[in-house]
């Protein structure tokens, strides 16, 4: 990598987070850490506001930015690729999400790159999710995003039948299926199920807070042994 393109990735890597250290950027960018140093120091003396030291970490100050993105080939379409799949498989409000996106994106890109969107021949065919499922998917979509409290229906793989009221933390793509992560009051321990076996759903009023032992990051340190389908 070029030390020009370095320097834009680092602005760009701090851009996205809070706090980075050295030691991130060396790894991200594989150089040494000393010349992580080097670069920001440099970047500092050329006028971009970046704050911190070494040792604690760097961060931009707010409200600086930069000209508009420029995208290589390959980025331009693995993002024109990831709508594709957002529009197949995550319903309509996602897909349409998805366009704006990528129009915006498209409005700041050179012709030779604003081509590469038009020509991308990497389709993703949208007949796969049933309607029911996509629905189900962006209702529960949203009550991750507002912490409410969900109560579905379900029949598992033998066909068992119970009913729940989940925290709902994530959803999951196993290629042509969805499953809900959620925690079970029920059971009292995190659950996986899978949106085209529930035969209803309803989000709650009610809101849940994060508690110990029932969050997001919770349930991803158990997914080593709790990664299956309910």
């Amino acid at each position: 990598m070029r030390r020009a393109d370095r320097l834009f990735e680092i602005v760009q890597i701090l851009r996205g987070r809070r706090l980075t250290t050295a030691h991130y950027l060396a790894q991200r960018l594989e150089v040494s850490d000393r010349t992580i140093y080097r670069d920001v120091q440099d970047l500092s003396l050329s006028g971009v506001p970046i704050m911190g030291e070494a040792g604690i970490g760097y961060a931009l100050k707010k409200g600086f930015d930069l000209p508009p993105l420029m995208f290589d080939y390959d980025e331009v379409e693995a993002l024109l690729v990831g709508a594709r799949m957002a529009g197949a498989y995550g319903g309509q409000k996602l897909a349409r999400s998805a366009e704006r996106a990528l129009e915006k994106i498209a409005a700041v890109l050179p012709d030779n790159r604003r081509a590469a969107l038009e020509t991308t021949q990497i389709y993703v065919p949208d007949f796969h999710i049933d309607r029911v499922v996509a629905e189900r998917f962006e209702t529960l979509r949203q009550a991750i995003r507002a912490r409410q409290f969900v109560f579905i229906d379900y029949v598992t793989e033998d066909k068992r039948e119970s009913s729940r009221e989940l925290r709902p933390v994530a959803l999951h793509f196993w290629g042509e299926r969805w499953t809900l992560a959620a925690w079970c009051e029920l059971r009292q321990d995190f659950r996986m199920f899978r949106l085209d076996r529930m035969r209803t759903l309803t989000v709650r009023e009610r809101q849940f807070r994060d508690e110990p032992g029932k969050t997001i990051a919770d349930f991803l340190r158990q997914v080593g042994c709790e990664d299956s389908p309910g």
